[in-house]
């Protein structure tokens, strides 16, 4: 048997109710895109995706073919590690280490001890727009080799390098060895190695060559779980990443949300007894930090037009899931997250689709895909698998 899940990058359905705490109070990633693009996406509309609580934009169905609900965030946060560790039943009691927009995001100390590590100073040490912060300083990257440091709303250090100034495999060094100096009270979640390439006025960052150094979760996740019981893990995009590469069997590369499809196709076609764990991160990192409701709606367009291959892709006892970890209202202000319900949606061949409501936790998903590879996880999280039987 073989369960897949995979993550539609920020794919929120409306506000939590505590988005006000975060500043998000009316966001709503799914319906403010397709609303401004005026994008139909029939498939996933049969798969019921307009049967979610909350959802507008996509009409409701009298027969779905996929089981729907939501999901609840637990974890106090709105970004990528948090959403993806209670996936598989970590529920951090405090958010990860966030720093200050305004220069100096990270202190003298940390700086100083990140550039005795490249033998180079730093530009900029501030939050910015990843886009931005290339367009301001990569005139002087260029002229002095100096990275350019930068942080988020999101609990991360970002190093962005250009390739003919600094080899890829240099810039991971650099992201390894920050990944060791921010530790106790600058513990952020990541540091994110973000190249980029281009001339002067023309930059272009290479997101196949991004690479995310996270922490390692807490304690032992659903996917540890899994591959100590000897099923197949397989992790697709940046997946791996998030989890620090524990709990794989097998970790696979994609260069965009196509390429991600394509290979999580053939991972489905060669039948793995396991699990198959997919982020298609472009929803997030090309239109909703950019604000591009337009590329937003194309891009699930582009997932709804492979809906039918996943369909065929699947023998009569798979289930496929698809889920998503915070919202990224490209309508709404400033580029952050935003604090929004999570997506569900459940297909199996031979299942009846039924509600599956509003999950009390993401840490459901880890807890039902446990359930149906039969492998024991006592963690948090309420399986909803005999729903899809």
């Amino acid at each position: 048997m073989t369960v897949t899940v995979i993550v539609l990058d920020s794919v929120g359905v409306g506000e939590l109710p505590d988005a006000a705490s975060f500043g998000d109070l009316g966001a709503h990633t799914l319906d403010h895109a397709l609303c401004r693009a005026r994008v139909d996406l029939p498939n996933f509309q049969k798969f019921g995706f307009g049967n979610i609580d909350g959802v507008f934009s996509i009409l409701k169905t009298d027969s779905p073919i996929a089981s729907f609900g939501k999901l609840n965030e637990l974890s106090p946060g709105k970004d990528t590690s948090t959403g993806h560790w209670e996936f598989m039943g970590v529920v951090l009691e405090h958010a990860f280490k966030t720093m200050p927009a305004k220069y100096p995001s990270f202190p003298k100390e940390i700086m100083n001890a990140f550039d005795k590590t490249t033998g180079h100073g730093h530009l900029a040490n501030y939050s910015a727009s990843g886009t931005k912060v290339i367009e301001d300083f990569g005139a002087e990257h260029l002229k002095t080799g100096n990275p350019i440091v930068y942080t988020s709303a999101d609990s991360v250090f970002q190093i962005a390098a250009h390739i003919d100034v600094v080899p890829l495999e240099t810039l991971y060094e650099w992201s390894r060895a920050a990944r060791k100096i921010l530790k106790d009270d600058f513990a952020v979640a990541r540091v994110i190695a973000r190249p980029f390439k281009g001339e002067l006025g023309n930059f272009e960052r290479i997101g196949s060559a991004r690479k995310d150094f996270a922490l390692n979760p807490p304690h032992e996740t659903v996917l540890d779980k899994l591959l100590a019981a000897g099923k197949e893990v397989i992790g697709i995009g940046k997946i791996p990443d998030i989890y620090n590469h524990n709990g794989f069997s097998q970790e696979i590369h994609s260069d965009s949300n196509l390429d991600g499809i394509e290979k999580t196709l053939v991972a489905m076609k060669e039948r793995p007894d396991g699990f198959i764990f997919t982020n298609l991160v472009e929803f997030d990192s090309l239109y909703g930090h950019r604000r591009k409701p337009v590329g937003y709606a194309n891009a699930l367009l582009d997932v709804d037009n492979r809906l039918e291959d996943f369909i065929d892709a699947c023998q009569d006892d798979d289930v496929l899931i698809f889920i998503s970890d915070h919202g990224n209202d490209p309508t709404f202000p400033g580029s952050d997250h935003t604090r929004e319900y999570g997506m569900l949606l459940a297909y199996s061949p031979n299942a009846k689709a039924v509600s599956l409501g509003t999950r009390a936790s993401f840490a459901d998903v880890g807890a039902t895909v446990a359930d149906l590879l039969n492998v024991s996880w006592d963690g948090v999280g309420e399986s909803f698998s005999k729903e899809l039987s």
